[in-house]
């Protein structure tokens, strides 16, 4: 049954970043015009698009959803652990009253939602609200595209209450940083907060490797 849609570029996109669409998934424009209930042509601009975004590869077929190894995905969160800390330092100097309000109401958003994957989308917000608090759009451009990259391989201990309860408790005291003005302290833990994250993350594409 052929599902229309006014955007393809954006609904792949969100397929591909729900897991509809998995890492090694085979997208070919006709078929997924169909699907869409669109032509072929609309949709191999949005697969051109998103292999532009480098979350999807050119095949003889048609695009593939791209499959990262380990050392890819650490390359991407070391970039993400330069491009964070940054922010955080940015944030730091340049936040504004209605930026701090802007946080506050997304942690306390995130603290209310009890259900796992609305829970670690909301913390993904926040991050977004804190790259606003920056006023550097370049970075937050290119952190866009990191996440995107990342989100792919989010896996299932990021939704475990124990996972939330940490990046709860981390964002807090980033906030706390934040809110007082110290910049090396919110680089510090913004650090701290990222390496934690990418070491779950690569922890769990080892082991699901080895099974």
């Amino acid at each position: 049954m052929a599902i229309t849609t006014g955007n393809p570029y954006r609904e792949l996109r969100r397929r591909i970043l729900d897991g509809v669409h998995p890492p090694g998934d085979l997208l070919v424009p006709a078929t997924v015009g169909e699907q869409l209930g669109v032509s072929r042509t609309p949709v191999r601009e949005a697969l051109m698009r998103l292999e532009i975004e480098g979350l999807v590869t050119k095949v003889s077929r048609g695009f593939r959803v791209l499959e990262r190894s380990q050392e890819e995905i650490l390359d991407i969160c070391e970039a993400r652990i330069a491009l964070e800390s940054a922010v955080a330092l940015s944030a730091a100097q340049r936040r504004t009253e209605l930026d701090l309000a802007r946080l506050r109401r997304s942690l306390d958003e995130a603290r209310a939602e009890r259900f796992p994957a609305s829970r670690l989308r909301l913390h993904a917000e926040w991050h977004v609200a804190l790259r606003l608090a920056a006023h550097n759009p370049t970075i937050a451009e290119l952190m866009e595209l990191l996440d995107a990259r990342l989100h792919v391989y989010d896996g299932k201990a990021s939704r475990t209450p124990a996972n939330l309860d940490l990046i709860e408790r981390e964002h807090e005291a980033l906030y706390e940083a934040i809110a007082e003005g110290d910049g090396e302290r919110a680089q510090e833990l913004m650090v701290a907060h990222q390496r934690r994250t990418r070491d779950l993350r690569i922890a769990e594409m080892a082991e699901s490797s080895n099974r």
